[in-house]
């Protein structure tokens, strides 16, 4: 639960501390999540890697998005 909580706070500051810069998704709990267990552990890839990956699926994700809203938009119900 503390966890939880903490993710929460933490999206949520971020959201209202800073913009989305555009073209991307904002910070969600689960990306904070991956990114505080990736930059945690002892691993091969470096930090700038790692953010570097964060900032290609945040981008992606919005594209997706985008995609699937405008194709909602424009199919006959």
């Amino acid at each position: 639960m503390a966890a939880a909580a903490f993710l929460t706070v933490a999206a949520t500051t971020e959201h209202t501390s800073h913009p989305t810069p555009t073209g991307l998704i904002p910070l969600t709990r689960n990306e904070i999540a991956h990114l505080v267990t990736t930059l945690t552990s002892n691993t091969t890839r470096s930090v700038s890697h790692r953010l570097s990956w964060s900032h290609w699926r945040r981008r992606h994700q919005h594209r997706a998005q985008r995609c699937h809203y405008q194709r909602q938009t424009t199919q006959d119900p």
